[in-house]
């Protein structure tokens, strides 16, 4: 009989802190993210969020790391990309990330160390743009929006510069990392892409873009992304609660008045 209870008291312990620790996991979400403003808005999220919840920023060093922790179960979520560039890392790897709420918009375009107007470009110039084909496309849609070239008719957010029909400038593209479009402007090619994130260690802001995207749809508004099988859970939900509250949309109105990007939500939306 006492040896039976101590068993079951042995049970019963262990049931106890498999209980806690499961707990723990159910409460305590786990976001990837790079670099500010979104790992600001991370642990921000976790200042606002709702008990018993808990969020814990995650920082990663490149653009790659931030998916995989995802689609390997290291992060609950990420915070780093818009829709398109998530699109293309589930066909890329056969994954099921899913986009959740739009945070903000970022006001990316071209920068240039040489220039102070667009119409300074000059034949044969050197531009670069991203190396990954979402922003790739994207960067191509300013120069056609603005005339600098002209894609083929129909293409728009999977555009490469084999889609390229005129180049009147002839202007030589130069595919670079995203996080060395930065260093390409040190090195004063003539044109380059970039985000607001990227090129404030330059000192500059996109007041100082040459070309600017003009009126953005949203598609590339940066989200939230989780796993298929986390979009409807208890803690996912209070986590697009805290990252679209008023606290992060005064952060975002804060850098808006700085003209880095724009809320993309309304207080409380949540997908």
């Amino acid at each position: 009989m006492k040896k039976w209870f101590v068993l079951a008291s042995l049970f019963l312990l262990s049931a106890c802190s498999n209980s806690g620790e499961s707990s723990t996991e159910d409460t305590h979400i786990v976001v990837a993210a790079q670099t500010p403003p979104m790992t600001d808005i991370v642990e921000l999220a976790d200042e606002v969020i709702e008990e018993p919840y808990t969020v814990e920023l995650m920082e990663v060093t490149d653009n790659i790391q931030y998916n995989e922790a995802v689609f390997n179960d290291e992060a609950d979520a990420n915070f780093a990309q818009h829709e398109p560039f998530m699109e293309q890392f589930n066909k890329e790897n056969d994954a099921d990330l899913v986009a959740m709420s739009e945070i903000y918009n970022a006001i990316v375009g071209f920068y240039s160390p040489i220039y102070d107007d667009i119409d300074q470009v000059q034949d044969g110039d050197e531009v670069a743009i991203p190396s990954d084909p979402t922003n790739e496309a994207r960067a191509l849609m300013i120069l056609d929006d603005h005339d600098l070239i002209s894609l083929k008719e129909g293409v728009t957010f999977e555009a490469t510069v084999d889609d390229i029909v005129d180049n009147p400038k002839n202007l030589e593209f130069t595919h670079v990392d995203l996080l060395n479009l930065s260093a390409s402007y040190e090195d004063e090619i003539p044109l380059v892409f970039n985000y607001p994130t990227y090129i404030e260690p330059l000192g500059l802001t996109p007041k100082d873009a040459v070309l600017l995207e003009d009126e953005d749809d949203s598609t590339f508004a940066l989200r939230l992304v989780t796993r298929s099988e986390n979009v409807d859970t208890e803690k996912m939900k209070a986590l697009n609660k805290a990252f679209t509250s008023e606290e992060v949309y005064e952060y975002l109105s804060d850098l808006k008045d700085k003209a880095h990007l724009e809320p993309a939500f309304e207080v409380g939306d949540t997908e």
